[in-house]
Protein backbone atom coordinates (compact mmCIF):
# COMPACT_ATOMS: atom_id res chain seq x y z
CA UNK A 1 0.00 0.00 0.00
CA UNK A 2 1.50 3.73 -0.55
CA UNK A 3 1.76 6.27 1.53
CA UNK A 4 -1.44 7.79 -0.25
CA UNK A 5 -4.03 4.64 -0.29
CA UNK A 6 -2.60 4.45 3.43
CA UNK A 7 -3.68 7.82 4.14
CA UNK A 8 -6.84 7.45 2.53
CA UNK A 9 -7.61 4.32 4.27
CA UNK A 10 -6.78 6.23 7.81
CA UNK A 11 -8.71 8.77 6.80
CA UNK A 12 -11.92 6.42 5.93
CA UNK A 13 -11.75 4.14 8.70
CA UNK A 14 -11.67 7.92 11.27
CA UNK A 15 -14.49 8.86 9.47
CA UNK A 16 -16.96 5.62 10.30
CA UNK A 17 -15.25 5.99 14.17
CA UNK A 18 -15.90 9.51 14.75
CA UNK A 19 -19.49 9.37 13.35
CA UNK A 20 -20.02 6.34 15.70
CA UNK A 21 -18.39 8.01 18.23
CA UNK A 22 -17.60 11.29 18.20
CA UNK A 23 -13.84 12.69 18.70
CA UNK A 24 -13.55 12.52 22.34
CA UNK A 25 -14.65 8.93 22.23
CA UNK A 26 -12.63 7.75 19.41
CA UNK A 27 -8.90 7.69 20.28
CA UNK A 28 -5.54 6.83 18.16
CA UNK A 29 -5.01 3.55 19.36
CA UNK A 30 -8.45 2.16 18.26
CA UNK A 31 -7.65 4.14 14.61
CA UNK A 32 -4.67 2.15 14.37
CA UNK A 33 -6.27 -1.05 15.27
CA UNK A 34 -8.62 -1.03 13.25
CA UNK A 35 -6.17 -0.15 10.23
CA UNK A 36 -4.14 -2.71 11.77
CA UNK A 37 -0.76 -0.22 11.69
CA UNK A 38 1.21 1.12 14.65
CA UNK A 39 0.41 3.99 16.25
CA UNK A 40 3.26 5.96 14.52
CA UNK A 41 2.16 5.10 11.02
CA UNK A 42 -0.95 7.53 12.28
CA UNK A 43 1.03 10.36 13.60
CA UNK A 44 3.35 10.44 10.48
CA UNK A 45 0.61 11.22 8.56
CA UNK A 46 -1.99 13.57 10.74
CA UNK A 47 0.67 14.56 13.46
CA UNK A 48 -2.05 12.97 16.03
CA UNK A 49 -5.91 12.52 16.51
CA UNK A 50 -6.78 16.47 15.88
CA UNK A 51 -4.68 16.31 12.43
CA UNK A 52 -7.20 13.17 11.04
CA UNK A 53 -10.06 14.95 11.96
CA UNK A 54 -9.76 18.20 10.79
CA UNK A 55 -8.90 16.35 7.50
CA UNK A 56 -12.31 14.16 7.65
CA UNK A 57 -14.77 17.63 8.90
CA UNK A 58 -12.96 19.84 6.01
CA UNK A 59 -13.76 17.44 3.72
CA UNK A 60 -17.59 16.37 4.75
CA UNK A 61 -17.41 20.80 4.75
CA UNK A 62 -16.26 20.92 1.18
CA UNK A 63 -18.60 18.24 -0.02
CA UNK A 64 -21.61 19.42 1.38
CA UNK A 65 -20.84 23.05 0.52
CA UNK A 66 -20.05 22.30 -2.95
CA UNK A 67 -23.32 20.57 -3.66
CA UNK A 68 -25.02 23.72 -2.03
CA UNK A 69 -23.88 25.77 -4.32
CA UNK A 70 -24.23 24.06 -7.36
CA UNK A 71 -27.71 24.00 -6.28
CA UNK A 72 -27.60 27.84 -5.74
CA UNK A 73 -26.58 27.99 -9.73
CA UNK A 74 -30.32 27.70 -10.99
CA UNK A 75 -31.93 31.33 -12.38
CA UNK A 76 -35.43 30.79 -10.65
CA UNK A 77 -35.30 31.61 -6.62
CA UNK A 78 -37.53 28.65 -6.33
CA UNK A 79 -35.56 26.52 -8.49
CA UNK A 80 -32.78 27.15 -5.91
CA UNK A 81 -34.51 26.75 -2.60
CA UNK A 82 -35.87 23.14 -3.98
CA UNK A 83 -32.30 22.27 -5.13
CA UNK A 84 -30.48 23.30 -2.37
CA UNK A 85 -33.03 21.43 0.26
CA UNK A 86 -32.57 18.32 -2.31
CA UNK A 87 -28.56 18.83 -2.10
CA UNK A 88 -28.59 19.12 1.89
CA UNK A 89 -31.17 15.42 2.30
CA UNK A 90 -29.23 14.11 -0.42
CA UNK A 91 -25.78 14.31 1.82
CA UNK A 92 -27.13 13.07 4.36
CA UNK A 93 -28.89 10.09 2.68
CA UNK A 94 -25.68 9.80 1.20
CA UNK A 95 -23.02 10.77 3.57
CA UNK A 96 -25.10 10.14 6.90
CA UNK A 97 -21.85 9.51 8.20
CA UNK A 98 -20.52 13.04 7.27
CA UNK A 99 -23.32 14.50 8.56
CA UNK A 100 -23.09 12.93 11.68
CA UNK A 101 -20.18 14.61 12.36
CA UNK A 102 -20.61 17.84 11.40
CA UNK A 103 -23.30 18.31 13.76
CA UNK A 104 -22.48 16.19 16.81
CA UNK A 105 -18.66 17.97 17.38
CA UNK A 106 -17.77 21.48 17.84
CA UNK A 107 -14.68 20.54 18.74
CA UNK A 108 -11.45 22.99 18.91
CA UNK A 109 -9.62 19.98 16.69
CA UNK A 110 -12.46 21.19 13.72
CA UNK A 111 -10.84 25.18 13.28
CA UNK A 112 -13.57 26.59 11.26
CA UNK A 113 -15.43 23.58 10.50
CA UNK A 114 -18.07 23.72 12.96
CA UNK A 115 -21.93 23.31 11.74
CA UNK A 116 -22.33 26.63 12.47
CA UNK A 117 -19.94 27.84 11.03
CA UNK A 118 -21.05 25.77 8.09
CA UNK A 119 -24.61 26.98 8.19
CA UNK A 120 -22.75 30.41 7.95
CA UNK A 121 -21.11 29.74 5.15
CA UNK A 122 -24.19 28.67 3.38
CA UNK A 123 -26.66 31.28 4.62
CA UNK A 124 -24.01 33.95 2.65
CA UNK A 125 -24.69 32.12 0.00
CA UNK A 126 -28.25 31.89 0.00
CA UNK A 127 -28.30 36.01 0.93
CA UNK A 128 -28.21 36.87 -2.57
CA UNK A 129 -31.13 34.85 -3.38
CA UNK A 130 -33.41 36.49 -0.50
CA UNK A 131 -32.04 39.66 -1.77
CA UNK A 132 -32.90 39.86 -5.20
CA UNK A 133 -36.84 38.33 -4.04
CA UNK A 134 -36.72 41.12 -1.20
CA UNK A 135 -36.03 43.91 -4.34
CA UNK A 136 -38.70 42.16 -6.44
CA UNK A 137 -41.26 42.77 -3.76
CA UNK A 138 -40.82 45.70 -2.93
CA UNK A 139 -38.84 44.89 0.44
CA UNK A 140 -36.04 45.89 2.05
CA UNK A 141 -32.77 44.17 0.84
CA UNK A 142 -31.12 44.79 4.31
CA UNK A 143 -33.16 42.16 5.93
CA UNK A 144 -31.76 39.29 3.70
CA UNK A 145 -29.14 38.23 5.70
CA UNK A 146 -31.13 37.81 8.86
CA UNK A 147 -34.18 35.91 6.80
CA UNK A 148 -30.78 34.18 4.83
CA UNK A 149 -30.11 32.53 8.34
CA UNK A 150 -33.69 31.91 9.26
CA UNK A 151 -34.13 29.89 6.39
CA UNK A 152 -30.74 27.50 6.46
CA UNK A 153 -31.18 27.03 10.40
CA UNK A 154 -34.92 25.56 9.31
CA UNK A 155 -33.62 23.59 6.19
CA UNK A 156 -30.59 22.34 8.80
CA UNK A 157 -32.47 21.49 11.66
CA UNK A 158 -34.67 20.03 9.35
CA UNK A 159 -31.87 17.96 7.83
CA UNK A 160 -31.11 16.59 11.28
CA UNK A 161 -34.14 15.50 12.35
CA UNK A 162 -34.85 13.44 8.73
CA UNK A 163 -31.28 12.11 9.58
CA UNK A 164 -32.62 9.09 11.47
CA UNK A 165 -36.42 9.28 10.43
CA UNK A 166 -35.62 9.06 6.98
CA UNK A 167 -39.49 9.39 6.85
CA UNK A 168 -41.42 11.08 4.25
CA UNK A 169 -38.62 10.65 1.23
CA UNK A 170 -36.09 13.32 -0.10
CA UNK A 171 -38.26 14.65 -1.94
CA UNK A 172 -41.40 14.71 -0.29
CA UNK A 173 -39.30 16.64 3.14
CA UNK A 174 -38.01 19.31 0.26
CA UNK A 175 -41.45 19.96 -1.37
CA UNK A 176 -42.79 20.57 2.51
CA UNK A 177 -39.93 22.83 3.50
CA UNK A 178 -39.88 25.26 0.10
CA UNK A 179 -43.41 25.15 0.85
CA UNK A 180 -43.38 26.66 3.99
CA UNK A 181 -40.38 28.68 2.95
CA UNK A 182 -41.92 30.25 0.24
CA UNK A 183 -45.18 30.21 0.73
CA UNK A 184 -45.33 31.12 4.56
CA UNK A 185 -47.93 30.06 7.00
CA UNK A 186 -50.87 31.85 5.47
CA UNK A 187 -49.92 30.37 1.80
CA UNK A 188 -49.43 27.15 2.49
CA UNK A 189 -50.28 24.82 -0.24
CA UNK A 190 -52.22 21.46 0.97
CA UNK A 191 -50.18 19.10 -1.47
CA UNK A 192 -46.68 20.94 -2.38
CA UNK A 193 -44.79 18.84 -4.83
CA UNK A 194 -40.87 19.35 -6.43
CA UNK A 195 -41.55 21.35 -9.98
CA UNK A 196 -40.35 19.61 -12.69
CA UNK A 197 -37.54 21.49 -13.27
CA UNK A 198 -35.88 20.00 -10.13
CA UNK A 199 -36.55 16.88 -10.72
CA UNK A 200 -35.71 16.30 -14.09
CA UNK A 201 -32.31 17.92 -13.50
CA UNK A 202 -30.83 16.50 -10.24
CA UNK A 203 -28.35 18.39 -8.38
CA UNK A 204 -24.88 17.09 -10.04
CA UNK A 205 -21.86 16.73 -7.62
CA UNK A 206 -18.62 18.44 -9.10
CA UNK A 207 -15.41 16.23 -7.96
CA UNK A 208 -13.46 18.03 -4.59
CA UNK A 209 -10.59 20.27 -5.38
CA UNK A 210 -7.68 18.63 -3.90
CA UNK A 211 -6.84 20.12 -0.64
CA UNK A 212 -3.22 21.29 0.33
CA UNK A 213 -1.07 18.66 1.96
CA UNK A 214 -0.38 19.15 5.44
CA UNK A 215 3.53 20.08 4.41
CA UNK A 216 1.57 22.84 2.27
CA UNK A 217 0.03 23.81 4.96
CA UNK A 218 2.27 24.14 7.66
CA UNK A 219 4.33 26.41 4.80
CA UNK A 220 0.51 28.69 4.50
CA UNK A 221 0.81 28.77 8.04
CA UNK A 222 4.39 29.82 8.10
CA UNK A 223 4.18 32.48 5.62
CA UNK A 224 1.13 33.83 7.31
CA UNK A 225 3.10 34.03 10.74
CA UNK A 226 5.87 35.71 8.90
CA UNK A 227 3.33 38.35 7.70
CA UNK A 228 1.57 38.61 10.50
CA UNK A 229 4.66 39.42 12.14
CA UNK A 230 6.08 41.70 9.65
CA UNK A 231 2.61 43.58 9.90
CA UNK A 232 3.23 44.14 13.55
CA UNK A 233 6.32 45.56 13.08
CA UNK A 234 5.21 47.74 10.43
CA UNK A 235 2.39 49.01 12.59
CA UNK A 236 4.88 49.51 15.72
CA UNK A 237 7.06 51.81 13.47
CA UNK A 238 3.80 53.42 12.44
CA UNK A 239 2.90 54.15 16.15
CA UNK A 240 6.34 54.87 16.75
CA UNK A 241 6.52 57.73 14.02
CA UNK A 242 3.12 58.97 15.40
CA UNK A 243 4.82 59.38 18.57
CA UNK A 244 7.73 61.54 17.33
CA UNK A 245 5.26 63.61 15.36
CA UNK A 246 3.25 64.85 17.92
CA UNK A 247 6.05 65.06 20.43
CA UNK A 248 7.44 67.38 17.66
CA UNK A 249 4.30 68.87 17.35
CA UNK A 250 3.55 69.63 20.80
CA UNK A 251 7.55 70.81 21.35
CA UNK A 252 6.37 73.34 18.50
CA UNK A 253 3.33 74.15 20.35
CA UNK A 254 5.27 74.87 23.49
CA UNK A 255 7.58 77.28 21.75
CA UNK A 256 4.92 79.21 19.92
CA UNK A 257 3.38 79.70 23.30
CA UNK A 258 6.76 81.03 24.70
CA UNK A 259 7.09 83.44 21.51
CA UNK A 260 3.28 84.68 22.32
CA UNK A 261 3.90 85.01 25.79
CA UNK A 262 7.55 86.76 25.23
CA UNK A 263 5.73 89.21 22.61
CA UNK A 264 3.06 89.81 25.42
CA UNK A 265 5.45 90.91 28.01
CA UNK A 266 7.18 93.39 25.15
CA UNK A 267 4.56 94.84 24.27
CA UNK A 268 3.58 95.29 27.96
CA UNK A 269 7.00 97.18 28.31
CA UNK A 270 6.55 99.33 25.09
CA UNK A 271 3.02 100.27 26.56
CA UNK A 272 4.15 101.46 30.03
CA UNK A 273 7.21 103.16 28.75
CA UNK A 274 4.77 105.34 26.34
CA UNK A 275 2.46 105.93 29.58
CA UNK A 276 5.62 107.32 31.62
Amino acid sequence: MTGRERREQLIRISRTLFAEKGFDGTSIEEIAATAQVSKPVVYEHFGGKEGVYAVVVDREMQKLLGMITEALSATHSLIKLERAALALLRYIEESSEGFRILVRDSHAASGSGTFASLISEIASQVEDVMADEFVARGYDPKLAPMYAQMLVGMVALTGQWWLDVRKPGREEVAAHLVNLAWNGLTGLNPQPQITAATRLHPVVTRPLVPRPSEKELRDLEKARAKELKEAEKQRERELKERERLLREAEKAREREEKLRLREAKIAERQAKLIQD
